[in-house]
Order: structure tokens, then sequence, then C-alpha cells
């Protein structure tokens, strides 16, 4: 192969032709992936493309290109299925169980829900890191066992093998190591390459802003949902969006067993939590509505509703489970299962007001201070530690109000982020901030 200027196709001509701002043509980068997943291009020619792309960027025609061939440098599910093969997808947040809600309420809906998700890596929390602390379960099963779950279930929350867009394997781990990770153009095709290798009639999918998401800003969380959509819809996959807000915890516990435990009590209708649930069912009518499973957004909300009203969704969740070599009966068994932290300990309010802001960061990297996060991708994760019970914006507290129960292996880590925790309650005399939890992306 050969470029427009006559010279032999290598990857310092591809690097040089995007380090000058050229646009690449889809053959170039056919070939660039496929060389790079084959292991023919170094790991310095990796990053050189990588902040090339960062640099100068790329236009739509290129960023379909590069998800493309990323999506098929790996295998291809293919299904022969009843109804319309549906997935979500977040940028990640402080307390987002949304995915666990979600895929069981889909199938619930007569969706089939294959949904390959990520683990944690920095603030924000990592859905397989929250099904690894299920007993048995098993997030990595083989293309048998998957296709199997989501024909009999409805649904398979898994992760992302060695066979499944491994370009992005080996090009997200350079990007991780050389500042490149907040591109973007490289982002979008790292997330659809995954998702779309599962051959989506839908996606929908979730952009957090806020200082508990991985974007603080809402504008650059609006840019990557329309680039997104637009490659999603580019690829043939029915691709929609919406914006949340991570200015606050999403869910009231944090962290890997308290999280699956909360979803499970939400599951079983034992507690509630307004704010995760208007994100479940805004993300899940707008998709239902996207394949024809409801008449319209309205009517999809109300099914999604309806699914967590009639227990259809917990039984989904159950099977799921038990399917993919979790505990029988794990709905009933949660709370015995699930790893428990020694070291429970509530943390009180120095102030009398009303709870204004919450640095919900401070949460997140709480997590990795007690040992339920990674701060580097080989760490092992403690699942059993995290925080609970974690007040509201909004809420009157008073002086010894318990503002969160916080749940250590040791005191020593407890103590290292008592102090932090603590501030990053804002309390004032009255309340000054109004949010809104949703927001439709400008395309």
């Amino acid at each position: 192969l050969f470029l427009p200027n006559g010279y032999l196709m290598l990857p310092q001509e591809l690097i040089k032709k995007k380090r000058d701002g050229n646009e690449l043509t889809d053959s170039e980068i056919c070939w660039f992936i496929k060389e790079l997943t084959n292991d023919r291009i170094s790991e310095g020619q990796t990053a050189a493309f990588a902040m090339a792309v960062f640099l100068n960027g790329m236009n739509i025609n290129e960023r379909i290109s590069l998800t493309k061939h990323m999506r098929d440098s790996g295998n291809i599910l293919n299904w022969n299925l009843s109804g319309p093969i549906i997935d979500k997808h977040s940028t990640g947040g402080v307390g987002d169980c949304v995915s666990l809600l979600l895929a069981p309420a889909l199938a619930a809906c007569g969706g089939f829900v294959p949904m390959i998700s990520g683990r944690a890596l920095g603030h924000t929390g990592g859905t397989l890191d929250k099904f690894d602390s299920i007993p048995g379960y098993n997030t990595v099963p083989d293309i048998s066992l998957l296709k199997n779950t989501v024909k009999d279930v409805g649904c398979a929350i898994v992760g992302q093998t060695d066979h499944i867009a491994p370009a992005d394997k080996r090009l997200y781990a350079v990007r991780d190591v050389t500042a490149t990770v907040e591109s973007i153009d490289l982002i979008t095709a790292s997330i659809l390459s995954k998702k779309l290798t599962a051959n989506l009639d839908a996606l929908i999918l979730d952009i957090k802003f806020g200082n508990g998401a991985f974007m603080v800003d809402r504008a650059v969380a609006n840019q990557l949902a329309k680039s997104l959509v637009e490659v999603g819809n580019g690829l043939g996959c029915k691709t929609n969006a919406l914006l949340s807000d991570m200015n606050e915890p999403l869910c009231s516990s944090v962290g890997n067993s308290l999280e699956v435990l909360k979803s499970v009590e939400i599951l079983i209708g034992s507690k509630k939590e307004s704010r995760l649930l208007k994100v479940v069912c805004a993300l899940g009518g707008k998709i239902l509505a996207s394949v024809g499973l409801s008449k319209g957004v309205p009517e999809g909300i109300k099914k999604i509703e309806e699914t967590f009203q009639t227990g259809h969704s917990a039984e989904k969740f159950e099977k799921m489970v038990f399917a993919l070599g979790g505990t029988k009966n794990f709905l009933r068994n949660a709370s015995n299962v699930l790893p428990k932290a020694p070291i429970v300990e509530d943390i009180f309010s120095k102030y009398t007001g009303y709870i204004d802001n919450i640095n919900t960061r401070v949460f997140g990297m709480g997590l990795l201070e007690l040992g339920g996060g990674r701060k580097y991708a080989h760490d092992q994760i403690d699942y059993s530690v995290g925080f609970e019970n974690i007040l509201p914006t909004g809420h009157f507290v008073e002086k010894n109000t318990p503002l969160v129960r916080v749940h250590a292996r040791s005191q020593e880590s407890l103590n290292i982020i008592k102090s932090r925790i603590i501030d990053a309650f804002d309390i004032k005399d009255e309340i000054t901030t109004s949010r809104t939890l949703l927001f439709e992306y400008k395309a």
C-alpha cells in the first residue's frame, strides 16, 4: 500500500501526515489498526500516533473509520434472537450503579442486553468491579456462555476479553501513560469499538459531567456526546445520549459491594434512590422508544418503572447472576454473601444548616484511599470498603448529625479520609444551589 504522495505505507508516514494536520483515509487507518493489532507497530509509534491525534484531532469520517477498524480487529458477535439487541454506556461517576438496574429492566421490557463494561481506574467506579464483589460471578465468560445468558435471561453484564476489540486494548494501554486519554476522537473510538462488537441495534449513552465525573465541564461532555452519537449512527447503530449531573453522588452508597447491595434493595423494593432511578428510567425510556419497544419516551419510562414495581427486573437480575456463576437466590442472600468491612463508623457534621454542595470527587478519591479502587491498573481491590447513607444536597443537618457511614479495612485508612469527607459537605444557613439532573445533548 502507498500513501497519496507515492511513499510506501509506513507507520512514520501516517504519523507525519496526522502530525501535520492532514486527514487520514479509511485505507490508511485500516492498515494502521491491522498493523497495531498484529504487534507490528512499536509502542513509540503508537504513542506518537495518539499524540498526533490528540493535538490535531480527527474529522467525523476519520473517527468513523478508526472506530470501525478497531471494532473489526477482533470478534463480532452474531445473534438470532426474538427482539432488538440494545445496550447502554456511561462515562462513569461516583455511585453510578445505573447498569445494575437498567440492564435487567431493559431485558424485562423485551430487549436483549449484552453489556460489555469496564473496570475502574481513577476516582470513578467500574461496573465490573461491582460484579466481581459477587462470589462466583464470572465477568469474563467465554462467548458461548455470554450468548446463552443473553438468549436465556435477556441480559449479561460482562467485560472485554482479549478477543473483543484488541486494537483498543493496545492503544489504550499506551494512551494511559502518555497523557492522551482526554482526546474526544480517541475516547469515541475506544468506547464504541467495544460496544459495537455486540452488533447492537441501538445504544443509549449517559455522558456525565461535574466534580464526580471524568469530565468536569458540561460543554466538553456535550462535545463527547455529539461525537459518540454521530459515529454510532454513522456505523449503523441507533445511538442517542443524555447528559447527567455528577456534582453529587448518584447513589447514597459508594463502593463495590455496597453499591451492589443498594441495587438489590432497590430491585426488591425495600429502598428508594430517586436520583438514580430518574437516570435509569430516562435512559431506558429513550432506548425503548428508539427500537419500537414503546410508542415514545414517556411510555418507555413508564415501562421501565413498571419492571421495578412488578419485580420483573429483579427476576432478570437474579437469573443473570446465577447464569454467570453467582450465588443462587442472590437477592435473598446478598447481605450475607457480599464481602463486609471489619470497621463501620459514622462521620458527623460539625455544623448546623443545609447541605448546599458536595465535592463528589472526594468520595471517589476516598474510596481509593480505603482500597476500594485502583491507583494503578494492576492494583487489587478491596470490594468491601466504601460509604453508605451519604446525605444528599438540600438535607438539613445539625451538629453531630451523621453525614455518611464509612466501611473500612483499618482504622488508619479511615482516619486518613475522615476530615476530607467532612469538608466535602458545604453546609450553609440556606440553600443557594439548584441543579438539574438530566440534559438533552446539543447536536
